[in-house]
Formats: structure tokens, C-alpha cells, sequence
């Protein structure tokens, strides 16, 4: 198959160097000069290349020839033709505009959008130039401009020309070259963040305030016969195009004005779409914000559309780009089931089939609810991982009126023989709760013992023998042609064979011919036409008869409308299927299709099979929820009352045993909801959880919200307190508590004594409210998220086996789908292999329906499952390994944890590495990390300048000194910490706050800390802010607690909740910024997260040898000591190597040099603090972690770049018995691989050492 590419010219004088060594007369030259090379088209095959070429002039035949001829010659090709697209002498400059255009604006996005917008016409010499209303005509009025584009004009034409511009006559209601916002009323603009209505748009060409139609989303109704984009292959000024858009993105340039970019596709190609929204006249920054807003929102994630525009080489994308005149919105009309009675589907796959079928479950379950249908079957291969989805969809349904009955079903791999890997299709329908039971120990047991083949291409079995052992409850079916009924017939088994077969199975399947045209040219087969296949129908229809069996007509769906084929035929051709563009027409038919299908067997027996049984088969299976609908929470005998007296406990022990009303209020708050939901287990497990490392001597850190819990923290579950910041005495229990607002954290109350006793007071306190954890009552499941060290983690996993039983206790599954980069692989190479030359916006639009298909399962990195110690897991999902790896120990659920978290319990014991860097400080400092003061100066000034590291800012290359800080360390973080200025510890909250969030610094707190609008302390930094300055400002609480929800979710404020706001007092400009918002992170985990930095950060500035030992022992991977024990001069040279190569790149290194940049400027500043780094030796360096000597450090074996890890433990163990009289000595006695042997002869490691054992006499 011939492959044909179309190339884009990288530089404007490409058709130059193409022709270089071309003999060329000075008006050839300057001729060749004004030209463009548009595109190249190569074809592979046949070695040819094809130009297009704009020229402001025709070219002779003799010049064409000549050109051809040299560029044949200078890159070997068969054959070279030159395409020349030729305007007359007066409309030069249009082939070239975009060009001139781009190069006058020269960067300059909106000189360059304002240029776009104009319009012009050539007069002689003169180019009139006429700008887009009066700030245009400003803009392109100025001397500079014009030169520039004069310039650029006569560089491509090859002519002087003139240029002068004016204002366009646009009156109010004349048509407009681009889009001018509507009035907004006066009383609207608060919340014009809002979307307008469509009725308050007015439409170009139409009288002011004329109402659009509800479909136009920008422009006006578009008109004019839609073209393909596939025969377009050269700009046209205006086109009409049907299709949809997608991918939106709106970019807001400095000046205020938008660029809107998104994609386009119909059937044939697809193209990148450009819109300029400037302002102008009386419009307002408000008016476009919120008609931009209203523009995203009726594109949504895509739809379908007529679009109106031009089509233009665009040098910024260096591709053809359509910009935007119009779009309107348009139905696109949907198969429907138009049958009185309607069929029910009962062999339908999803696109948990993996990479096999590529129907979303929502989408299959939702079609055939507006077909009409009672219900429809799920059975995917081997798997049942569709059924949450479509359960949920179902209830969602139901919710609005429409009911549908779900099958949850299976197609298994049924085996006679568990240790061979052949096995037959076969179909398993949950009948009740007890099939369903039946159902997933069947996908236990064949994931978990008779998973057979690659994990790639495995099927779990299930034997025969099993399988009678649970089919109670279970309706079973005969399958496809893969099913050991269809196979037999179509082997030519015996009648009495058959009927042996099929008497096995509750119902006999079968299904269109189409589905099974392979085995027309299959010479494997006896079937060699329609009539054979017809016949084996015929076959299976008299069998059912015969034995008293159900016939049932099914699709086998794998795609849900026949044009969806190709998605299945790009998975199969990524996956080796030489046939994947051969696809059966496996889709979801209608009644009347599937009616049209089996009509060979006359109308009665058709619309049996396709109509009745079906039904009946469906009115037997009960409604029932494939996962439970409530929480079921382990038992912990006696935990509501150890819970209690706990808390109590630890309360008096702190503030005194008459608690303040402030703490007994909390307390009171928090247990009720606690015990009344049944939640005093989770803490209780949380507790232990945390007991159990705090005692094996590493510290636990909290994640999320449950710092936000008080009874947390009195339990030992979190060390962040959440009451309003204090002080209070350890000795006689003196309280006394900051409420005003005036504080944000307790570490930061200047210090004093205790006025009754005169012991220094402990300050503490976050003010951090209960609702964010569990919700405005409390009710919400507690999600109890703990960092141990990466170190420990193993040892808490097993400590859960432990507490709850082996068999109760599961890793938390989950589904990995195809994300981007491979689908849009899977797409690309099925086009390339197609020999199909399609652009980036095409595929791009075609590797969405391969989006989401499973690929392969895997397990969440800390989650652990707990099932009730009388419950069996079974009840709430299968299990089975991750990614069907047979050589691990491990089982997850077989269900994504997301699924079943609030029926479950889910313990994040996650692994991380701050616990195990203070682990080793304790270890190195002989301090108790807990003794770290969180006010100490020193260690506060750092985040602002060197001067605690003894250093200046010009030597490190820094302003402030937290390199290797936990929170700090990125470049992103130092930026915020130079905008911001913090000065105390609630500020580096807000600093982690920031920089977690979405929309929340960017664009939103850094401008406002910069206009001055806001300080630090008033901006918004986490989800917990919004709850707390609304109640302090007279909000209620309930309203303050929802409206914090949804702005922490990105879904902002309606505009009634606005309107509430301002009566109440808020400031315009923080209801904005809320608007803003798409994500935002709760201070209970960004405390968690300071309190540990700060740790670190303290032991940084008073145990600095200590502090880089533990950082390169544990967080330094790519630490390099080949550079770094060579000096000052090695690190500085690798770091300016490094910075220069980011330089080249916009700023930007891979993964692994940022980090080793990291790493090296770490080196620097310990080296400029008076502190070396040693060479490795192989004696005395430990095998991974760094030794403290007085002023320098000993780096481990692993610190040279490879030295494996099990190598550099052999070579430790191995000198215990003395040492190596060789380098051969070394290698055997160890066990060291050749490659290991020379990294450490190129450190110098081996210096002196003989190779081999013998010994040389006379050497």
C-alpha cells in the first residue's frame, strides 16, 4: 500500500535550500525569493514528491523542469512535480499576508490577531489598510507598525508598497469582522461571571439587541453548503464545514483580550480553529470574561457543529488553521427503536472488554433506555468490572423517570481441561442476589487459580467441574461462534453430540451472519457462503426446539453504531490483528434491524428470538444492586467508649479537668456524629495504625482533612490540632484561646509565660473547622489518609492483617483505561498502516473513542480494603492480582476502589518519604523530632533570605535558602515564596495551599497580593479559608459550608448565593477569585505538610551535616558523586551546563536532569556552607546511605551512577571477610558484574588493586 505524507516547511526559505546547487538568474532568484512553499507531498512507495508552491508570478515550464530536476538529484528521488498556485501582479500580496502579517507583528499576539481582523485591498502600490474599529486603527496607525508591514510585504512580494491604514465605518448595526460582546444590564455585572443567556446576544448582520437563536454558540446562523474538509488542500477565504469541535482552550492574553483555540473534525479530516475576542467600544473586561465563560460552556467537552470561517497557513502552529467566523450548533439525528414491543440485548460488551470493545457502560445503558428497551445484559470477557457504571446510570435514570432492569452477566471462558489454555465462549446471566454471589466467586477463582496465557492476552478459565459448583442462581447461555455449541456444529459433530452439548445450557444463542464472515475465509472452515452461515443458525434454532431451550438473537456488541467500527479496528491493529480492518458488524441493532436479520426463519420464530424470549429471560432476572448501598464498617468491639475516653482523656491531660467550653463544644460536636454514624472503628483502627509505628520509632504524617478532626488529634490519629489558636500550660493547664480571626496558626502567638505559674506556654491551635472532614452533619464517610515511611509502610500493611484477618483485608484495585498519549498512538499507526494521510486534529478527534478502554488493572499505592470479619468480600466484589500478574501474592479488588469506598472502608497507608528523612534525623542528631520548636527565627528565615546559612544569595544563586525543603523545594514554590514574602508559619500554610490548588495562585491570589486588592493573609489558599472568613463575616453557617463545597470543587458560586454574599458584606473581588477556582486543598493536610518541612527545615539550619546526609540518602536518586566529591568546580560547571541546556529549552529539562539539577545545587550550597563531599570507598562507604564525618560526608556505592543497589550490598557483605586481593577477588567473591567493576575503577575505587589473583614473580 503506497503511504503518502504531506510535510510542512520548517523555515520560510525552504524551497531555496531544496533547489541548493540550482543555477538561477538574478530574476529567478528574486522571483523564487517571493515564493511559498505551501506543503510537500511524499509519496514512500514510489520515491516522488509533489510541491505547492504560491508565486506571485507564473513560473516558465523551463524553470519548473529545472527545479524538479535538481531536487530529484539532491535527495535521490524517482520524481519530483511542482504544483504553482499563481495570483495576478495586483493580488500579490495574498498569498503571502499571513506571512507578512506574522512578521510584522513579530511575537506581538494582539498586533497580531488586530492585523488578522483587517482588511485591505491594494490600490497601485498602496495598501489600504482598514482596522477594526478605533483601537485598531490606533494600534496599526503608528509609523513603526506600518514599516514593519511594508517591510514584511515587500521581503515576500519582491515590490515596494505603501501602507495606510484607517478606521473601518463599522455602525452598530452592520456586520462586524469579529465578535463584540453584548450590553450587560447594570444590575447583572456582580455576577457576570455568569453565563448571558443567548437571548441577550446580539447577532451579527442583525439590528441591535436582536435575539440569536439558541444554537449559535459565536458569529451568527450559519449559511451556505457544507464542504469536507478532506478535498481541501490550499487556504480559502471562506468555508462552511460540518462536524465537531472539541478540546476547547481560551487563553487570556495580557491585555485582556482571549484566543480561543480548539479543534474541528467531520468524517474525512480535521483542522485546529482559531477566534480572536479583543475589547473594544463600550465593551467591558466583565462582558468578554463572561461571554468567553458562556462560549467554553455551550462547547462543553464537544459537539457537533456547522462552522464558518477561513481557512489560513498560520506560521505560529506552522499548519493550515481555520479562524473562526461563526459556529452554530446542530442536531445530528440518532438511530432510534421505532418497534411496539422492543427487544432486550443479553451479550453486550463494554469497554471494560479489554481493549476489545469500546462502549462506555453509561452510554450502552443509556441508549437502550431511550430505545425503550426494559433492559439490557452486561457481559463482558472475563471481567464484571462495568456493573458500578451502569448501576449508577440505571439509578440516575430512574431519578429522572426512566426505568431500566440491568442484567449483570459475563461472558466466560469455559474449560474441560483447567491445564490447557483452549477454552469455549460462554454466557453467565446473574438471575438474583444469589447468582450474583455465584458470579463473583466464579471471577475470583478463574483470575486468582486458572488464569491462563500471557497477562496480556490471558483469559481466566473456568472449569466445568467449578462451575456446577456455582450455578445456582446463574442463567447460562451457549455464546457466539466461540462457544463450544457453535464450534461443534460447525466441526460437523454427530445430532447426538449436539443435543449432549447443548442440553448444558439454559438458553441457545445466536447471532446476525455478519458477525461470523471470517469463517467464510477461514480454510480452516467448511463455511463458504451466506447460506452455510444461515444454516448454522438454522442448526442451533432446531436444536432449541428439540430440547425445550430458549433461542435468543443477541448482537455480541462491541461498538454501539456501525460507524463505530473503526475505534475496535484500531485496538486489534495496535494488538497484532492482521484482519483489524475486517471488523464484523458488531453493533447495537434496533428490534426491526434485528427482525430484518433472522427473517430466514420465518416471522413467528423471529420475532421469538428476538422479542419474547429475550423479554422473558429479562422478566425472570430480579432488580436487585450488584454493590451494596451502605457503608459496612469493621467491628471494633468497645470502640465508641475507647473512643470517648480517649478523647477525654487526652482533653483534660492538655487543657485542665473543668475543659474549656471551647474544647468541651468540640469535642461534643465531633462525637456525636461520630458515634451515631458508626465511624468510632475507623478512628480506632487509624489510632492503632499510628501507635504502632509512633512505637516502632517513626513518626506518621496526616494527608487530607483529618487534621481537621479534633478528636483525631486528641486520639494520637493527626499531630495537627484544629481548635482556634491557644496557648496553653503543660504544667498547670492554663488556657487561653485567640478567636477573632486575628491569628492564623497558634505557632505563631508571641511567646510568654504562663501568668499563674510562670512555665513558658505551649502554643498550638490551626482553626481549622470540623465540617471540612465529615461534612456539615457529620455524615460523611471519614477518609483517613496516613503517610508512613516508605520504610515502614510494608510493616503497616501487614499490621492490618493483623487487626482484621488475612482474608479481610484486600489492596485497593484499580482499572487502568487508555489515556492520551496511547491512544492517540493506537490511531496515528492505524492510519499510517492504512497509508492514510490525516492531520493531528483528525486523530486526535479519533483516538477519543478509544479513550477509557481498559488496558490493564493495577492497585492504588497505599489502599487497603477491609471487609467486616463476618462478611465475605464476595458479597461486595471479586478479587483477583494486579494486572493478572500469577507470580504475585497480592489480591485487590477486582472492582476500581472508587466504587466501593463508601461501602467499604478504605486505609490510605501510603508511603512516603519525609517520616523516613526525619527517621534518620533523630538517628544522626540524637534530637526527638517532636522537641522542634515551630517559631524558631532561624529556621523562619530562611524561606526569605541566606542569612541562617551562613551564605549569600549571589553565591548560592538564590534569594532564600530552601533547597531540599519538603513544600519548597521547586521552582514554582521559591517564586510563590518571592511574590508572597512570608513571615510566619501560618503564611507557609498558605504558601503549600497555593501551590496544591487549581486556579488558585495563577492568575487568581498572586494578582490580587500584586494589585494590592488582597494580602497574604486575606487571599484564598485552601478549601477551609472560604468557611471560615464567611462565618466571620456574618455568613450563615450552613450557606458559608455549601459554598466552600462547591468552589473547592471548581463548580463556583450561583448567582442567587452571589447576590447573598454581597448583602452580606463580602467584597466583590473575593466572590471573584472564589469563581476562579477549579480546585482547592484542605489546611489540615497542608499544616501536615508545613509541620513536617519545618522539621526538616529546622535540622537544615542547626544540624546541616546531618540534614545533607539524610536528603542524598534518601531523596537524592540522581546524586552523581563522580561530579559531586570532585569539588565546587564540577558541581558549578554540571550546574551551568544544565541551566544552559534548560535555556535552549524554554526553561524546561526532562524529569531526570531537573533532578539532578535539584541534587547539584543542593552539593553547591553545602559546599559554600564549609562541607565536602568524599570520594566512594569500597571499605568504608555504606552500600545506600551517607556517612558524617566531622566536616565532610562519605557517600554510599549506590551514590555512583551505576552501581545497583544489590550489587553495593554484595560488595558490604562480601569485606567482612576480609579484603580483596584483586579486582578478580572482588568480582568472584562479591558476585560484581563486569559493568559494576568499571564504574568503580572510573571513580578510582580500585586504584592500586591487581587484577587477578596470580601473582606476577618477575613483573
Amino acid at each position: 500500500m503506497n503511504k503518502t505524507y504531506r510535510i510542512l516547511p520548517s523555515a520560510e526559505d525552504m524551497l531555496l535550500r531544496l533547489i541548493r546547487g540550482l543555477s538561477l538568474s538574478d530574476a529567478e532568484r528574486e522571483l523564487l525569493c517571493a515564493s511559498t512553499l505551501r506543503h510537500v507531498e511524499v509519496s514512500a512507495e514510489s520515491n516522488e514528491w509533489e510541491l505547492v508552491v504560491g508565486t506571485s508570478a507564473v513560473l516558465s515550464e523551463e524553470l519548473i523542469a529545472r527545479i524538479c530536476a535538481q531536487i530529484a538529484e539532491n535527495y535521490g528521488l524517482a520524481e519530483v512535480f511542482l504544483q504553482q498556485n499563481v495570483v495576478a501582479l495586483e493580488r500579490a500580496v495574498a498569498p503571502v499576508w499571513e506571512r507578512a502579517v506574522n512578521q510584522a507583528a513579530a511575537g506581538d499576539a494582539v498586533l497580531f490577531h488586530t492585523l488578522r481582523q483587517s482588511r485591505y485591498a491594494v490600490d497601485g502600490n498602496v495598501l489600504r489598510l482598514e482596522a477594526p474599529g478605533r483601537f485598531g486603527a490606533e494600534l496599526l496607525g503608528t509609523r513603526t507598525v506600518t514599516r514593519r508591514l511594508e517591510e514584511a510585504i515587500r521581503m515576500n512580494v519582491g515590490c515596494a508598497c505603501r501602507v495606510v491604514c484607517a478606521e473601518c465605518a463599522i455602525a452598530e448595526d452592520a456586520a462586524q469582522p469579529a465578535w463584540t460582546p453584548p450590553p450587560v444590564p447594570v444590575t447583572a455585572k456582580k455576577s457576570a461571571s455568569a453565563a448571558q443567556p443567548a437571548s441577550s446576544r446580539a447577532s451579527r448582520g442583525a439590528k441591535k439587541g436582536a435575539p440569536l437563536p439558541e444554537s449559535v454558540i459565536i458569529g451568527r446562523v450559519v449559511q451556505g453548503e457544507a464542504r469536507e474538509l478532506g478535498v481541501v488542500e490550499d487556504e480559502i477565504k471562506n468555508i462552511v464545514l460540518e462536524g465537531e469541535i472539541f478540546a476547547p482552550q481560551a487563553n487570556k492574553l495580557k491585555s485582556g483580550a482571549y484566543i480561543l483555540l480548539l479543534k474541528f473534525a467531520d468524517k474525512t479530516n480535521g483542522i485546529a480553529c482559531k477566534k480572536f475576542f479583543g475589547i473594544r467600544g463600550k465593551a467591558t473586561q466583565e462582558e468578554i470574561d463572561a461571554e468567553v465563560e458562556r462560549i467554553l460552556k455551550a462547547i462543553g467537552k464537544g459537539c457537533a457543529v456547522r462552522i464558518q470561517g477561513k481557512i489560513e497557513y498560520d506560521k505560529f502552529v506552522s499548519d493550515y488553521v481555520l479562524f473562526i467566523d461563526s459556529i452554530e450548533k446542530r442536531k445530528v439525528p440518532q438511530r432510534e427503536d421505532n418497534a411496539a414491543e422492543k427487544r432486550v440485548e443479553l451479550h453486550a460488551h463494554t469497554k471494560m472488554s479489554a481493549l476489545d470493545a469500546v462502549v462506555p457502560p453509561k452510554t450502552l445503558v443509556e441508549t437502550a433506555a431511550r430505545w425503550g428497551w426494559p433492559a439490557v445484559a452486561i457481559t463482558d470477557h472475563g471481567v464484571v468490572q462495568a456493573f458500578p457504571e451502569a448501576m449508577n446510570t440505571a439509578r440516575a435514570l430512574k431519578k429522572k423517570g426512566v426505568d431500566i432492569k440491568i442484567i449483570y452477566g459475563m461472558e466466560g471462558y469455559l474449560t474441560d481441561d483447567p491445564a490447557q489454555q483452549r477454552s469455549n465462549h460462554i454466557i453467565f446471566l446473574a438471575k438474583n442476589k444469589t447468582g450474583l454471589y455465584n458470579l463473583y466467586k466464579l471471577v475470583s477463582i478463574s483470575h486468582i487459580r486458572f488464569f491462563r496465557g500471557s497477562k496480556k492476552r490471558g483469559r481466566p478459565c473456568v472449569p466445568r467441574a467449578i462451575l456446577e459448583e456455582y450455578r445456582d442462581g446463574l442463567i447460562v447461555g451457549s455464546a457466539c461462534e466461540a462457544g463450544e455449541l457453535i464450534r461443534a456444529i460447525v466441526r460437523g459433530e454427530s445430532d447426538e453430540e449436539l443435543e449432549r452439548i447443548a442440553a448444558f445450557y439454559d438458553f441457545l444463542e445466536i447471532q446476525p451472519i455478519h458477525n461470523n464472515d471470517f469463517l467464510k475465509i477461514d480454510d480452516r472452515f467448511p463455511i463458504r457462503d451466506d447460506e452455510d452461515l444461515r444454516n448454522i443458525n438454522r442448526k442451533v434454532s432446531e436444536l432449541a426446539d428439540k430440547l425445550g431451550k430458549p433461542l435468543i438473537a443477541t448482537c455480541d456488541v462491541h461498538f454501539l453504531n456501525p460507524e463505530d467500527a473503526v475505534y475496535r479496528a484500531m485496538l486489534q491493529k495496535a494488538n497484532g490483528y492482521r484482519d483489524a480492518d475486517r471488523q464484523p458488524p458488531l453493533y447495537l441493532r434496533t428490534t426491526d434491524e434485528m427482525l430484518a436479520e433472522f427473517d430466514y426463519l420465518g416471522v413467528e420464530r423471529a420475532y421469538e428470538c428476538v422479542v419474547t424470549n429475550p423479554r422473558r429471560i429479562a422478566d425472570e432476572v430480579e432488580e436487585f444492586l450488584p454493590i451494596p448501598d451502605e457503608l459496612y464498617a469493621p467491628m471494633v468491639p468497645g470502640a465508641d467508649r475507647e473512643i470517648e475516653e480517649m478523647s477525654y482523656r487526652k482533653a483534660r491531660r492538655l487543657y485542665g479537668e473543668n475543659l474549656p467550653k471551647i474544647v468541651s463544644d468540640r469535642l461534643d460536636l465531633e462525637l456525636k456524629p461520630i458515634l451515631k454514624h458508626g465511624f468510632s472503628a475507623l478512628y480506632i483502627i487509624a489510632q492503632r495504625l499510628v501507635k504502632k509505628s509512633n512505637d516502632d520509632g517513626y513518626l506518621v504524617g496526616s494527608r487530607g482533612s483529618v487534621g481537621s478532626s479534633f478528636v483525631a488529634t486528641m486520639i494520637g490519629v493527626t499531630e495537627v490540632n484544629p481548635l482556634p489558636p491557644h496557648y496553653r500550660c503543660k504544667h498547670c493547664q492554663y488556657n487561653k484561646f485567640i478567636t477573632d480571626g486575628s491569628v492564623g496558626s497558634g505557632f505563631d502567638l508571641p511567646s510568654m509565660d504562663c501568668p499563674v505559674c510562670g512555665t513558658p506556654l505551649i502554643k498550638d491551635g490551626h482553626n481549622i473547622p470540623f465540617a471540612v472532614f465529615l461534612g456539615f452533619d457529620g455524615d460523611k464517610v471519614p477518609d483517613i489518609d496516613l503517610n508512613f515511611s516508605g520504610d515502614y509502610q510494608p510493616v503497616a500493611h501487614k499490621y492490618t492483617e493483623v487487626l482484621f484477618g488475612k482474608m479481610n483485608v484486600f489492596r485497593a484495585g484499580t482499572i487502568a483505561g487508555l489515556q492520551d498519549k496511547n491512544a492517540y498512538g493506537y490511531a496515528m499507526h492505524y492510519y499510517e498502516d492504512m497509508g492514510v494521510q490525516k492531520g493531528r486534529p483528525y486523530i486526535e478527534h479519533m483516538m477519543r473513542g478509544c479513550m477509557g478502554v481498559k488496558a490493564t488493572t493495577g492497585q492504588h499505592a497505599g489502599g487497603i480494603m477491609v471487609v467486616p470479619r463476618d462478611m465475605d468480600v464476595h458479597y461486595f466484589t471479586p478479587i483477583q492480582r494486579p494486572a493478572n500478574n500469577m507470580e504475585s501474592d497480592t489480591l485487590t479488588t477486582h472492582f476500581d476502589y472508587h466504587s466501593i469506598s463508601e461501602r467499604l472502608v478504605k486505609l490510605d497507608i501510603l508511603g512516603h518519604d519525609d517520616p523516613t528523612v526525619i527517621k534518620m534525623l533523630e538517628e544522626l542528631t540524637h534530637r526527638d523530632p517532636e522537641t522542634i520548636p515551630f517559631d524558631d527565627p532561624a529556621t523562619m528565615s530562611i524561606f526569605t533570605s541566606t542569612d541562617a546559612l551562613g551564605i549569600t544569595p549571589e553565591e548560592l544563586g538564590a534569594n532564600m535558602g530552601t533547597y531540599g525543603i519538603p513544600e519548597f523545594r521547586t521552582s514554582f514554590t521559591q517564586k510563590m515564596i518571592d511574590d508572597s514574602n512570608p513571615d510566619c508559619f501560618a503564611d507557609l500554610v498558605r504558601i503549600s495551599g497555593f501551590s496544591h490548588g487549581t486556579n488558585v495562585w495563577l492568575g487568581n491570589a498572586q494578582d490580587l497580593i500584586k494589585a494590592g486588592t488582597s494580602t497574604l493573609k486575606d487571599a484564598i489558599s485552601a478549601r477551609d479559608d472560604i468557611m471560615n472568613y464567611l462565618m466571620q463575616n456574618g455568613i450563615d453557617p450552613l450557606l458559608s459550608f455549601k459554598t466552600m463545597e462547591n468552589v473547592r470543587k471548581g463548580k463556583g458560586i450561583a448567582p442567587d448565593v452571589v447576590e447573598k454574599l454581597y448583602a452580606g458584606g463580602i467584597p466583590e473581588w473575593y466572590v471573584e477569585s472564589c469563581q476562579k477556582i477549579k480546585y482547592l486543598f484542605p489546611r489540615a493536610h497542608a499544616t501536615a505538610y508545613v509541620m513536617m518541612g519545618y522539621r526538616i527545615a529546622f535540622c537544615k539550619v542547626h544540624y546541616p551535616l546531618a540534614y545533607y546526609a539524610a536528603y542524598f540518602s534518601i531523596r537524592a536518586d540522581e546524586f552523581d558523586a563522580n561530579i559531586i566529591a570532585k569539588g565546587r568546580d564540577a558541581i558549578k560547571a554540571a550546574i551551568d551546563a544544565l541551566n544552559a541546556e534548560a535555556r535552549e529549552h524554554r526553561g524546561k529539562l526532562d524529569n531526570k536532569k531537573q533532578d539532578t539539577l535539584i541534587v547539584l545545587q543542593l552539593a553547591w550550597e553545602m559546599y559554600l556552607r564549609g562541607f565536602a563531599c568524599e570520594p566512594v570507598d569500597i571499605y568504608t562507604s555504606n552500600a545506600e546511605t551517607f556517612i558524617l564525618h566531622e566536616k565532610s560526608l562519605l557517600p554510599p556505592l549506590t551514590a555512583l551512577p551505576g552501581m545497583g543497589q544489590k550489587a553495593a550490598q554484595a560488595i558490604v557483605e562480601a569485606r567482612k571477610d576480609g579484603v580483596f586481593i584483586s579486582i578478580e577477588d572482588l568480582a568472584t567473591r562479591a558476585h560484581v558484574p563486569a559493568p559494576s567493576i568499571e564504574v568503580l575503577r572510573a571513580h578510582g575505587c580500585l586504584a592500586g588493586m591487581t587484577e587477578s589473583n596470580q601473582v606476577e614473580l618477575f613483573a
